[in-house]
């Protein structure tokens, strides 16, 4: 299996996590140290996903647009990761260590979730894009969508952050509702988009040569094929 797939698996089974994590009927299943379980296996998914990321975006960092853009975008998405990586961790020990815990077990953490907008928008304005005022992405091609569907992804988790420091605050059930359905919303973009990559072998927020030269690796192999 490719570093492509391996890194889409990844991504894919970290979203997983989070889509199903939030959900009442899973918390009232496995209960909430399970529940808190869910949530830090998968930042460490993601983890291992922007690691992978990063080191497909490497080769071509110092490359303009679209190799830096890459780049830019993989490690800061790395970098926020590694904040829901602690903040999960911390939820979970919480969990844990107390059986009776019954409250938002984990909220998206503020740090991680900037990073993964910031990251999102690199790989969106680096995307191809031409309708209404330059915003819209031109379709077609694979994965062509994908930039979008991240970089929403990544507004749901900013959305279910906000929400989840209001939690504690107000005590409102409707600010945890929000947060856990915006986290379950950003999973389901992510997952999307893994599923995608996983699928057809080829993830948008790579760099434009990698994806050539797949392309062309592609070709031979039909062309060999054929003859």
């Amino acid at each position: 299996m490719s570093r492509e797939r391996w890194m889409a698996l990844c991504f894919a089974l970290g979203s997983t996590c989070f889509l199903v994590g939030p959900f009442p009927g899973y918390v009232q299943l496995v209960g909430e140290s399970a529940d808190a379980v869910t949530f830090f296996v998968g930042s460490i998914l993601f983890t291992a996903g922007g690691a992978l990321q990063s080191w497909l975006a490497w080769p071509e960092r110092c490359i303009p647009r679209g190799g830096r853009a890459a780049w830019y975008a993989a490690i800061v998405q790395s970098a926020g990761t590694l904040f829901f990586n602690v903040t999960t961790y911390h939820a979970m020990h919480i969990a844990l260590g107390n059986p009776e815990y019954n409250k938002l077990v984990w909220r998206p953490d503020w740090r991680g979730s900037i990073c993964f907008l910031v990251s999102g928008a690199i790989a969106y304005r680096a995307s191809r894009r031409h309708a209404w005022h330059g915003w819209l992405p031109v379709r077609g091609g694979a994965g062509w969508w994908q930039p979008a569907v991240n970089l929403l992804g990544c507004i749901f988790f900013g959305i279910s952050a906000v929400a989840g420091y209001l939690v504690p605050a107000t005590g409102s059930l409707l600010d945890q509702a929000a947060a856990n359905w915006n986290t379950a919303l950003g999973a389901a973009c992510f997952l999307a988009c893994a599923l995608d990559t996983l699928y057809t072998n080829r993830a948008s927020k790579l760099p434009l040569r990698q994806r050539l030269e797949r392309l062309e690796h592609e070709l031979e192999d039909d062309l060999r094929e054929a003859t």
